[in-house]
């Protein structure tokens, strides 16, 4: 579809969690906007009708943080790779994280990935900035350069702050000049060398574990700075229950901290890595059964405002090594939507609290207007068949990594089209695009 072609969508059902909107009627596209609903878009003339009877429409999804590569040697992916699997995936926007190589610490490197998204990217790309130099998590970074630079949000990835004398200057400064902090939450010394929860499984294998005492200190004494500074934080990639209490109790102070949980902690458990399975060799690891229905409980009451992909691509040689050896993520952008729909499927969590964290939540975080169905607003747009079945093998997946959960197994809702304001992104049609 060109910018200047008018589009009708018949049939489908919207789902807009930020209206409230579940109804079956048409929709109309004209230029980037949504230019008309139901009985006003039925009769306006259009230059193209796409049929989506059984189908879903909904707002397109927003990653708080993907990991695309990009700058980078090309071997694990890049921004043009990792955006055509974020757009199979659903996705309209996507932040970048900063632990590129080099890290994007500096203005130069966020208008490098601002330039190489607006070339090849068929989504919006937002970079986040580093919060300290290299990532090192001891000197801050031009915060203010970066901002200025196109970065929405400054995050240290994953390495931790050196010191709370550090963190609490991290965020004083951030506060000065509004600026969100998105920052993961695990005491450094407490979690040492270990790579998968100290529990069960651990006990088992002989895997050196991290205490879910290592994330919960860290979110507590975030919390309790974010309260003195008066600085925005966002708390990345929560996996423990008790974590989730400490955010909802900090909001009702009036504390301005929002969290993020990554799809893969509200799926799996330590049991996923039963097998020495690499590819659940995350960070922060897959927890209890205890802390995945904690986690579930979270977005469902909008304590944790937004679900996150935690994309990490890697390399064949990265994953296929000892589980001690392996470099930790999941390719997951492209299987973030259907995991979501085993939930729902299973009555863990509601349609509307799934798409809701996926839309609405982290634009909210962002700080940026929510996506929405409604006349008038950007056409950003996600159609999904909620009743097909796709498989991930190596052929299908368009990401360079190869890793993605639940391999070979059928999974629940494929995304038939993707809109970014008003162009088509993605598309299952033969031939669309490249990959």
């Amino acid at each position: 579809m060109s910018q200047s072609e008018s589009l009708r969508i018949e049939n489908g059902r919207l789902l807009d969690p930020l209206s409230g909107q579940d109804s079956r009627q048409s929709l109309l596209i004209r230029d980037d906007r949504i230019a008309a609903i139901g009985a006003e878009a039925d009769a306006a003339p259009a230059d193209r009708v796409l049929d989506a009877a059984g189908g879903l429409i909904t707002p397109g999804f927003i990653d708080l943080y993907c990991n695309l590569r990009e700058p980078g040697n090309g071997q694990k992916g890049s921004i043009a790779s990792e955006t055509r699997a974020a757009a199979r995936g659903g996705y309209t926007t996507v932040c970048a994280a900063p632990d590129s190589s080099p890290v994007n610490d500096s203005s130069a490197i966020a208008h490098l990935i601002r330039d190489v998204a607006e070339r090849d990217a068929p989504i919006r790309v937002l970079p986040l900035g580093a919060a300290t130099k290299g990532l090192n998590g001891e000197l801050l970074s031009d915060m203010v350069g970066l901002t200025q630079a196109g970065c929405v949000a400054l995050s240290n990835g994953p390495a931790p702050l050196a010191n709370a004398r550090i963190l609490r200057r991290c965020m004083a400064y951030a506060q000065t000049f509004g600026i969100t902090l998105m920052l993961q939450p695990q005491n450094e010394m407490l979690a040492a060398d270990g790579f998968a929860h100290d529990g069960l499984i651990t006990a088992q294998l002989g895997l050196l574990g991290i205490p879910e005492v290592a994330e919960t200190t860290a979110v507590m004494e975030m919390i309790l700075l974010a309260e003195e500074t008066g600085v925005r934080l966002h708390l990345s990639q929560l996996s423990a229950a008790r974590s989730v209490d400490m955010v909802a109790q900090a909001r009702q102070r009036g504390v301005p901290v929002t969290a993020d949980v990554a799809m893969h902690h509200l799926v799996f458990t330590e049991q996923a890595l039963a097998g020495f399975d690499s590819r659940y060799h995350v960070q922060p690891p897959l927890r209890s059964e205890e802390d995945r229905q904690g986690l579930i409980e979270g977005v469902r009451s909008g304590a944790i405002s937004a679900i996150v992909s935690q994309h990490q691509p890697q390399d064949p040689a990265a994953k296929n090594a000892p589980l001690g050896d392996t470099e930790p993520g999941l390719s997951s952008i492209e299987s973030v939507l259907s995991l979501g729909l085993m939930l729902v499927e299973r009555g863990e969590l509601e349609l509307q609290s799934l798409i809701r964290a996926l839309t609405s939540g982290p634009a909210q975080v962002l700080g940026r207007p929510a996506p929405s169905l409604a006349s008038g607003e950007l056409a950003d747009l996600c159609w999904i068949d909620p009743d097909a079945r796709w498989t991930a093998t190596p052929e299908t997946l368009r990401s360079v990594g190869k890793h993605a959960p639940l391999m070979d197994t059928p999974l629940p809702g494929r995304v038939n089209r993707v809109w970014v304001a008003g162009r088509e992104a993605y598309s299952r049609e033969p031939g669309f695009g490249a990959g």
